[in-house]
């Protein structure tokens, strides 16, 4: 009778001794869970709220937000793009947490809000998505290289760089793109709608 080959274990089985513990294979898919939320929040998107009315109509009380943070490692930020960012110097001496506004003016622009109108190198800015003109006058003043002016779209009870100042590049965390919550307002944000030339 000849003798039997050496067999290996079957694959599907692993021998007693691979087998771990449960609640170590628990401990690791929970890690990498973690691990993988954490990765995705910090380089690619991430949910924001919005806690008040500065961005009416076109964002309200309590909607839910997915925030792109890639777009901005591959281009730079546009006018119209309603984006996040980490408070100023100038804010963080009463802010932590981060603001939402619209981009108006880019670096290097003459910008100037009169008469109901923001003006940009002396030229109107077309503006569909404000809630009322605004009521106050602002500038004129160049935004500096690397940093931009930002409004909110309720221009008159949105506390913004006609108060404060400019944002830096640095401090921008990414784009909003798309609205999750409340179910019935789901789905993108929309163009501001302005002409080829003013969108840059």
């Amino acid at each position: 009778m000849s003798s039997l080959p050496n067999q290996e274990p079957d694959p599907v089985k692993p021998s007693p001794q691979q087998q771990e513990n449960p609640w170590v294979e628990i401990l690791k898919t929970v890690s990498l869970s973690i691990f993988l939320a954490l990765g995705i929040r910090t380089f690619v998107a991430e949910a924001r709220y919005i806690p008040s009315g500065s961005m009416l109509p076109t964002l309200e009380i309590n909607d839910r937000l997915i925030i792109d943070k890639v777009g901005y490692r591959l281009g730079e930020p546009h006018r119209g793009d309603v984006v996040v960012f980490s408070p100023t110097d100038e804010l963080k001496k009463q802010y932590k947490d981060a603001f939402i506004k619209r981009i108006i003016g880019l670096p290097g622009e003459t910008l100037e809000v009169k008469n109901g109108l923001v003006f940009i190198n002396g030229e109107p800015l077309p503006e569909k998505y404000i809630a009322e003109k605004p009521e106050y006058n602002w500038g004129p003043g160049t935004v500096p290289e690397g940093q931009y002016l930002v409004l909110g779209d309720n221009r008159n009870n949105s506390y913004d760089s006609h108060y404060w100042g400019f944002v830096p590049r640095e401090n921008i965390i990414g784009r909003a793109t798309v609205r999750f919550w409340p179910p019935d307002r789901v789905g993108g944000l929309g163009d501001p709608n302005y002409p080829p030339d003013e969108r840059k």
